[in-house]
């Protein structure tokens, strides 16, 4: 279990080299955090909107993102990166290149709550919305190391045009199906909690915004949800030493 110190969450930026207004409203959050001396940085998932492969880490705008990084990095933040359902490609070398580590699908941090620690749970957070069987199939595929291994052999400009179908078929699916299916499953949440003995959960990808309170055997427990990034949307959530925890409005 990892501790936090005062830290910060953020998810589903879908950076991209099209939407520069999103990498400048990313490097201006990312000053903030170095000038508020916030400790830690996590990034639960679609920091960009497609990621490739690391042999594509050259590229200028994929290169920019990860310098501004690597600066909050060497400037003493320490940095978390957990895989969403666009970057879930991001290995060790752009981990190393931007001065982070790389998380599990699911964690516990600790955050000092007076003289005494509880501990968080945070997730990308697709993995709660199991009524979406269909996405829960394609998942599967696309993490199986077999399938990850031969898309990474083809060429960096035939994993470009593939990733680009893929997400213009995933926009029309989206479109087709209900919001009940695309958003988390409530028995799904609740299991995670048990299972990790966490009160609080944070996660991302519904693009979703907001807090739940959901009753338990032994207590109550809180859901945050960040939202994804876009034009007037935008949030981090910052958790303070003392166990406090904070909405930051990133909207333009």
């Amino acid at each position: 279990m990892r501790k936090t110190g005062t830290a910060r969450f953020v998810s589903d930026l879908h950076l991209s080299a099209e939407r520069p207004d999103l990498t400048a409203r990313f490097a201006a959050f990312l000053a903030d955090t170095a000038a508020s001396k916030v400790t830690t940085l996590f990034i639960l998932g679609d920091l960009f909107d497609a990621w490739i492969g690391d042999d594509d880490l050259a590229q200028p705008f994929n290169a920019e993102v990860c310098s501004l990084l690597r600066k909050l990095s060497d400037q003493g933040t320490q940095l978390f990166f957990m895989a969403g359902n666009r970057d879930f490609l991001i290995g060790d070398r752009f981990a190393q290149a931007a001065g982070l580590q790389r998380l599990d699908d699911m964690e516990r941090v600790c955050e000092k709550v007076g003289a005494g620690e509880t501990a968080i749970l945070i997730m990308h957070g697709d993995t709660l919305c199991t009524d979406d069987t269909d996405y829960q199939a394609f998942r599967q595929q696309v993490r199986n190391p077999a399938w990850q291994s031969d898309f990474l052999a083809r060429p960096l400009a035939e994993r470009r045009a593939e990733a680009a179908a893929l997400r213009q078929k995933s926009r029309a699916a989206t479109k087709e199906k209900s919001q009940i299916i695309m958003d988390v499953n409530a028995e799904a949440v609740r299991q995670a909690l048990i299972a990790s003995g966490c009160r609080r959960l944070i996660h991302g990808h519904t693009h979703r915004p907001g807090c739940e309170h959901i009753a338990l055997a032994d207590g109550v427990a809180e859901r945050w949800v960040l939202s994804d990034w876009d034009t007037h949307r935008g949030d981090a959530l910052e958790v303070s030493t003392e166990g406090s925890i904070r909405r930051i409005d990133l909207a333009t």
